[in-house]
């Protein structure tokens, strides 16, 4: 049965959010959550089993909204070179508009219980499978290597976009991530390139 939606649903997502960014997930009662969105401690129960449910339910809309973004923007008529670096881009602007979004991404979920990792990795898959098919994309067109080892190069888009969030992040946003975009992703392509192979 899937989650009751709405108006009070959508509040108590935002205000999970910035409540689990302030305070760290295991400060973040249920009764501080539904006091930043307004509404009685059993509302939040009406639409979630307990906090971690809160917690992925987060993470789910957040990173579906997310992946519908990317998906919008990695159009037929992109070449293989400009469908990476929007990806990057997008997932370093989407980040860059919420602070509190990125440390719930970046570092409260690093925390969580194997169990709840378990459930976080099924919600990524989907983002992991666009990269797989720019990957592909990629091999079959001729820009990347041939000999391009397809899970490795997906743990390096991946890992690399993730590691520049979170130095942003711990370094206190002293600096545009938009603007690491363009050297992220240029740095992939040469990584990737049919032209480029590593010294044996």
């Amino acid at each position: 049965m899937g989650k009751r939606k709405g108006p009070k649903y959508e509040q108590i997502i935002e205000a999970a959010v910035d409540v689990i960014a302030e305070n760290g997930y295991y400060n973040s009662q249920v009764s501080k959550i539904a006091k930043r969105a307004g509404v009685a401690d059993g509302t939040i129960y009406l639409y979630f089993a307990n906090k971690e449910d809160v917690l992925i339910s987060v993470f789910e809309e957040k990173m579906g909204q997310f992946i519908t973004n990317i998906k919008d923007e990695l159009t037929s008529r992109l070449s293989v070179e400009e469908k990476l670096h929007s990806l990057v881009a997008n997932h370093f602007r989407q980040l860059s508009l919420s602070r509190n979004l990125a440390i719930v991404t970046q570092l409260e979920l690093r925390q969580s219980s194997s169990h709840l990792r378990k459930q976080i990795n099924d919600i990524l898959k989907e983002y992991l499978l666009i990269m797989d098919g720019l990957i592909e994309e990629g091999k079959a067109t001729g820009v990347f290597s041939d000999d391009l080892n397809e899970k490795l190069a997906r743990q390096m888009i991946f890992g690399t976009i993730d590691e520049v969030v979170t130095t942003w992040i711990m370094n206190e946003y002293r600096y545009d991530l938009n603007e690491l975009a363009a050297p992220v992703a240029s740095m992939l392509l040469q990584g990737f390139g049919a032209n480029v192979r590593a010294k044996q």
